[in-house]
């Protein structure tokens, strides 16, 4: 039988965040996700969707002729075939990212792949969904987001980075939730306790408010 994943859409734009930031990017977008973040700003990747083939998606993807693939949601690793979909784009020669939630099991996730594992703050309302012990599987080549909507979430977020000594596993990224705290406050605190970690906003926002497919 054939593999088939539930997509809700295949897109090519920019990326928005991450270390590959303003770099063309195609996204594949899974259906669904068992979190509810508070701040969530792609809820209608929660159902519907279209049911492709492994094949369908490959040739979606090609046609953009991109060397980058971001694999999201919704939350991808919910539905079990996103693993052999990461494994195959690498075989196919992509540099392939995963923006996980961080509430399933990543330790099957291909070593290939970029894991951007995006712990969840207390401000998400999700904070009990944390399953800590994938940070066992991170790498240099990895990234843990942290999207900080408070002083809370930032003291919570600096917090986790020591007890798990983050930076000197993975790369940090730190992200302002968009219209919730000023990006500014964020950066000015990271400056002043002088954190080794990435600044970032959501730059899809900016160039085109956050419309769904860019």
């Amino acid at each position: 039988m054939k593999k088939t994943l539930k997509i809700t859409e295949i897109f090519y734009s920019l990326q928005g965040e991450t270390n590959t930031v303003g770099l063309p990017t195609v996204f594949i977008r899974l259906t669904g996700c068992p979190l509810r973040c508070v701040y969530c700003d792609t809820a209608y990747a929660f159902k519907g969707g279209q049911r492709l083939s492994f094949e369908q998606i490959f040739e979606n993807v090609a046609q953009y002729q991109c060397k980058h693939v971001t694999v999201t949601g919704g939350e991808p690793l919910a539905q079990p075939d996103c693993l052999p979909l990461l494994t195959a784009l690498c075989d196919q020669g992509y540099s392939v990212s995963l923006e996980t939630s961080g509430a399933i099991d990543v330790s099957q996730v291909d070593k290939r792949v970029i894991k951007i594992i995006d712990l969840k703050t207390p401000s998400s309302g999700e904070l009990d969904k944390n399953l800590y012990e994938n940070l066992s599987y991170i790498t240099p080549h990895d990234q843990i987001k942290f999207v900080i909507g408070d002083e809370t979430d930032y003291q919570w977020s600096k917090k986790v980075m020591a007890e798990y000594d983050l930076t000197n596993k993975s790369q940090i990224l730190f992200s302002p939730i968009y219209q919730s705290i000023e990006p500014r406050q964020l950066a000015d605190w990271i400056l002043q306790d002088q954190l080794p970690v990435r600044f970032q906003i959501q730059l899809h926002k900016y160039l085109w408010n956050d419309e769904p497919g860019r």
